[in-house]
């Protein structure tokens, strides 16, 4: 008993003791490790906890004839927590080195999370620099629907572009790779001379380096989700001019293709300027293209201010890659399960393009889906009532039909129950509240009601999480 009584008396000093010391040594800070993952519902691992990305500094160089990636990543981050490691979401290629605060870091891979371990605990609220020295030749990165994301490239080499939905952005570059973190970026690129290096946001310069190279250094003011980031190489033939509102225009197009995509890349403008019409004033300060040659990627993607496509693109493409600049960059979404809210507002900006433009209503297409009526929209086949657009099944099926096409129903049924004056101020005004953040679809549905003063319970119900296929 008396042994366990001045057991009992000693542990209180020896935590009084301990505590003394590490205040002698300025020792304050309680960290803990930032998870490995914010626990998205189809990606779990992508993001990770403990911090928010600030902004990236990414400076890249890439040379097409051996295909190796030189890069450093100085990412600056405020810690949400105290952290003695934290992780980022980096995929394939060799970690050269890690400094935290410009100190020396350690650090660890398993599969695609590097894990790394400062020098020193950081303090809850404070914003730190991590920088990252890597190299190698990047592989891409499968989706669990078999498409490839990541360094992509083509013509043997002499093309390459970094495109990244959904998780595909951590096979070029470190970092907190999930929508919901936004984020600033500066991108440079230094290529052999007679490329080009095409990225996000405005082109800062252009100078030759020597060696018979030229560095591009691209700046990105508004926040990005990190998917949306892109950098492509390639000999394109560039052009550049203006809207009528003053928005920059940069489109970057690969020889042999600019005849065929001439014509729908001068109305690039024109679309910027009906979409702000349409959906507010457009959220960024620059607009573009960038064409591949064809068969370099299977599919177009919405990188911010700077849309993607393999091949010259037609009318529809074009105005839908467009619409996501208000539509999933600006607001995008705050999970992998919120993939309608780009896809579907996407989509039915296609419709409301060509009804616009003396084409098919956008009544008259929700009734050819309804009917099957491919004369109508030849998509109207499509097995958009497989599930509900708001509940994909999994992960592989975030891009499926309903996503896009009974995405856009749910809209026109919003529509159909509200009117026109009233549902084009509930685009305008989502887009507007909701700039340069992010969104649920329960934010939505919220917002669609308090907006219009209309109760849209049974558009819910039926058109957005309903099984089955809805009835006019």
């Amino acid at each position: 008993m008396e042994h366990r009584t001045l057991a009992r008396l000693a542990a209180p000093a020896l935590a009084l003791l301990i505590a003394l010391t590490a205040g002698c040594t300025g020792a304050t800070v309680q960290g803990r490790p930032g998870a490995s993952g914010v626990r998205d519902p189809y990606f779990p691992r992508a993001g990770n906890g403990g911090y928010e990305v600030e902004h990236y500094a990414l400076d890249l160089a890439y040379d097409p004839a051996d295909g190796e990636l030189h890069g450093t990543a100085v990412i600056t981050a405020r810690a949400g927590q105290g952290l003695s490691s934290f992780n980022l979401d980096f995929s394939g290629l060799k970690v050269e080195g890690v400094e935290v605060q410009g100190v020396g870091a350690r650090f660890n891979r398993t599969g695609n999370e590097l894990t790394v371990r400062p020098a020193g605990d950081l303090r809850k609220g404070e914003v730190f620099r991590t920088r990252v020295d890597y190299s190698g030749r990047p592989k891409a990165v499968v989706d669990p629907d078999g498409s490839k994301e990541g360094w992509i490239t083509a013509e043997g080499g002499d093309y390459a572009v970094g495109v990244g939905e959904p998780v595909g952005s951590m096979g070029w570059f470190p970092g907190n790779h999930h929508p919901g973190d936004k984020a600033t970026y500066d991108i440079t690129v230094t290529v052999p001379r007679g490329y080009e290096a095409v990225s996000n946001g405005e082109l800062r310069s252009r100078r030759d380096v020597g060696e018979g190279r030229t560095e591009f250094a691209w700046r990105s003011v508004e926040p990005m989700a990190s998917y949306l980031a892109t950098v492509a190489v390639g000999k394109f033939k560039v052009t550049t001019g203006k809207t009528s509102s003053g928005v920059s225009v940069y489109q970057a197009v690969a020889p042999g293709e600019e005849e065929a995509s001439r014509g729908v890349l001068a109305r690039v403008p024109e679309m910027v300027e009906w979409g702000s019409a349409t959906f507010g004033p457009y959220p960024f300060g620059t607009v573009g293209s960038i064409v591949l040659p064809p068969r370099s990627l299977g599919y177009a993607l919405e990188t911010q201010t700077k849309p993607v496509y393999p091949g010259a693109p037609d009318e529809d493409l074009v105005l839908h890659e467009l619409a996501h600049q208000w539509f999933g960059d600006s607001v995008s979404p705050k999970t992998w399960k919120d993939m309608w809210l780009n896809e579907g507002f996407a989509t039915y900006a296609e419709w409301l393009w060509a009804e616009s433009h003396g084409g098919v209503s956008a009544q008259r297409r929700f009734e050819a889906f309804l009917a099957g009526d491919t004369s109508v929209d030849g998509h109207a086949d499509a097995d958009w009532a497989a599930f509900p657009p708001a509940s994909p099944p999994d992960a592989a099926h975030i891009s499926d039909d309903p996503v896009y096409y009974r995405g856009a129903m749910v809209l026109h049924r919003i529509r159909q129950e509200v009117g026109d004056a009233k549902f084009f101020d509930l685009l305008r005004g989502w887009a507007a509240d909701h700039r340069y953040g992010n969104a649920s679809t329960a934010d939505f549905t919220a917002y669609a009601e308090r907006r219009t003063g209309v109760g849209l319970k049974k558009v819910w119900d039926v058109w957005l999480y309903g099984e089955g296929r809805p009835k006019a």
